[in-house]
């Protein structure tokens, strides 16, 4: 087999801000796997959190053995971004060599469309406004916070979009306090989830703290082998292709979280369709999808996967899987 890998850009359609800054546009890494019959393809999002740039990645998919299987890609890449991409590739192979589905080859049933939140990027309590009420007829809306000043932004958005579902995002960017200090007020608008409010390495702060809303992991939940350390923190786990490394363990990551007692949420990078789409299998079902790279785009991959009042669709045979 031989491995290509390209990097893409796609153009955001608004500046996209959390609180570790702000972007215009999608940078990408395409990965391409040949058997010289069959082409699969894959997408993942280097991201500098975790310590991964474009080149770094780009070396770890440049440096595979032509011979490179799905079950032996855990002992030659750690979870991230280039396992996420050289997975999603492989599945696409085999299911263009074997003409069934991802989901077939999984053992899935067939996926169906999820509703997924639409991200409300950072910016001031009346941009925010403005922004909710431009997407208030969604019916999950996703607040990036992790700020001192959150309470009006939060106050903003809830008066732009009454009736909406809410979940909150604090990118890492509270305490222990902040937490306990906003909790009534996130109960009173009506919020119903809160991701990595704490820094991943100082969330032991939330064993025993009462969660009046659930807090969700981001940051500090990966792979399966994150789980232990979460115990007594969290009641979600946020999974992130780009952070298990890809559809294989994402599902193995899925059933131990849910043996454990957690709940789902599905999240993504800022990405493309192609990214998304191995996900659309791993969401099937979840407390929370949180899929809308696409919707931040300005543009995307030929034949992308469809969003609409169901909600996102799976990809179909000309996208992925």
């Amino acid at each position: 087999m031989r491995f290509e890998v390209s990097r893409d850009v796609f153009r955001l359609a608004q500046v996209f801000t959390i609180s570790r800054g702000s972007r215009t546009e999608a940078q990408v890494l395409t990965a391409r796997v040949s058997d010289g019959a069959h082409q699969g393809w894959g997408e993942c999002v280097p991201y500098a959190r975790y310590g991964e740039t474009l080149e770094s990645v780009t070396a770890q998919i440049e440096g595979l053995p032509e011979d490179v299987s799905r079950a032996a890609l855990a002992d030659l890449l750690p979870a991230g971004a280039a396992r996420f991409a050289v997975d999603a590739a492989l599945w696409d192979l085999e299911a263009k060599r074997t003409g069934r589905r991802a989901w077939q080859l999984a053992g899935l049933p067939e996926p169906k469309p999820e509703i997924t939140a639409y991200t409300l990027s950072l910016d001031t309590p009346e941009k925010m406004r403005a922004q909710a009420a431009q997407h208030a007829h969604r019916p999950l809306l996703k607040i990036k916070l992790g700020t001192p000043d959150d309470m009006p932004r939060l106050e903003a958005v809830r008066a732009g979009a009454p009736d909406a579902r809410i979940i909150v995002d604090a990118n890492e960017g509270w305490s222990a306090d902040v937490y306990t200090d906003l909790a009534p007020h996130l109960v009173r608008l009506g919020v119903q989830l809160v991701e990595q409010p704490l820094p991943a390495g100082e969330d032991e702060a939330l064993i025993g703290l009462e969660r009046p809303v659930p807090v969700c992991a981001d940051e500090s939940c990966h792979d399966r082998s994150s789980l232990a350390a979460l115990k007594g923190k969290y009641d979600v786990i946020n999974i992130k292709l780009d952070k298990t490394g890809g559809l294989t363990e994402a599902l193995a990551l899925r059933d131990a979280a849910l043996a454990e007692g957690y709940e789902i949420m599905v999240g993504c990078m800022v990405g493309s369709s192609l990214a998304m789409a191995p996900a659309t299998l791993v969401a099937q079902g979840a407390l929370i999808t949180d899929l809308d790279g696409p919707l931040l785009l300005a543009e995307d991959r030929p034949k992308p996967l469809v969003f609409d009042e169901a909600g996102v669709h799976p990809p179909e045979r000309d996208l992925w899987g």
